[in-house]
């Protein structure tokens, strides 16, 4: 039996390695841009910075040091230096594919940082895989600036996986949807009409105010912002205001909110404070072609007909009046169910001894 030779022994206790297989190494030696790597074969193996990450500013020398295990896929083994070709990155990804497949199959929720906005969505990168969130997918609400998710993890679900087309497309819609919808459920099950809660103001519109009550909103109407009256719900709340509201009905998940506290209506005294025959002052709050809405004080409103402004024939109430005016005029009629009052100003103007066109 022939006896082998020293370079047939050292031969033979290498490693048999193929192209395209996963092997495990250990760093020999690293710089800013290319990592020097044993993988048990004849050659040493090479990762370089762009087979390590797809950050080609990252200064290798940060991330890994001579001793550490690496795992890596043999791309060639022979780069006509002699040296073996590796791949880190490409390690990562088929792990993190497999990843992203099964999360696909069975729903699961994912968490990722978001890397970039880009135009029509978000990039999340699951390790060195890159998903894309489109806009419509990005939130439960449409989020006009995208920029508020920059450097933000997030939570998302695989809606498409197509590996073969590097297509991977992220939704956080139907999970932040269906979180919503339970938190409504669980909150409907804790509230009751009549029930005053403290709420954070969503959303501001020109009919009224959406309010979050706890897990579920209810709309707050501009007739129910204050028992004055409002033109301009964004001259009075805005965006992440606190207010106190009653819930004032529940049909199914709709909540109507009020912010009309009985304690604070000033049509309680009405009544006594402004009875028939009361020589009132007030201000000119608008106009219309029938008459004046006359603001006797804040959420108390009396109508001054067209025809009890003077004793003389007049068309328009803006022929004698203006808006912000102060007049005095006396009560003529009170209604406190209807909440209408009525003055005259020609009463008086009949008291001082003017005479009116007929006469």
């Amino acid at each position: 039996m022939s006896e082998q030779t020293f370079e047939q022994m050292l031969e033979e206790s290498f490693k048999n390695i193929r192209t395209g297989e996963v092997v495990e190494g250990t760093v020999i030696s690293v710089t800013p841009t290319e990592i020097a790597v044993n993988i048990g074969y004849k050659s040493d193996g090479i990762v370089t910075r762009n087979e390590y990450s797809k950050d080609q500013t990252l200064d290798l020398t940060t991330v890994v040091k001579p001793g550490d295990p690496i795992q890596v896929k043999v791309l060639k083994l022979n780069d006509g230096d002699g040296q073996v070709v590796l791949s880190h990155k490409r390690v990562i990804v088929e792990k993190t594919s497999k990843i992203l497949e099964d999360a696909y199959n069975n729903k699961t929720v994912l968490k990722a940082k978001v890397t970039e906005v880009v135009k029509g969505g978000l990039v999340a990168m699951v390790d060195e895989v890159p998903v894309f969130i489109p806009a419509s997918l990005a939130s439960d609400t449409y989020t006009k600036n995208l920029n508020v998710f920059a450097d933000q993890e997030i939570e998302f679900i695989m809606s498409e996986f197509k590996p073969k087309e590097r297509r991977y497309i992220g939704d956080c819609k139907t999970i932040l949807k269906e979180r919503r919808d339970a938190a409504k459920a669980e909150a409907l099950q804790h509230i009751k009409e009549g029930d005053v809660k403290e709420g954070v103001v969503k959303n501001v519109t020109s009919f009224g105010a959406f309010v979050d009550i706890g897990g579920i909103d209810g709309l707050l109407h501009i007739s129910e912002m204050s028992w004055g009256r409002i033109d301009v719900p964004q001259n009075v709340f805005k965006k992440g205001d606190t207010v106190k509201v009653i819930i004032k009905e529940i049909k199914g998940d709709k909540i109507a909110l009020s912010a009309k506290f009985d304690e604070n209506n000033p049509w309680l005294n009405v009544e006594n404070k402004y009875a028939i025959g009361t020589v009132v002052k007030g201000r000119v709050a608008r106009m219309t072609e029938f008459g004046a809405f006359i603001q006797l004080e804040e959420g108390v409103d009396a109508l001054l007909h067209v025809s009890q402004i003077s004793r003389k024939h007049i068309e328009r109430p803006a022929d004698i009046l203006k808006v912000d005016e102060e007049i005095e005029a006396k009560v003529v009629d009170i209604n406190i169910e209807e909440h209408k009052i009525s003055l005259s100003m020609k009463d008086l103007l009949a008291d001082d001894g003017e005479t009116s066109e007929e006469e």
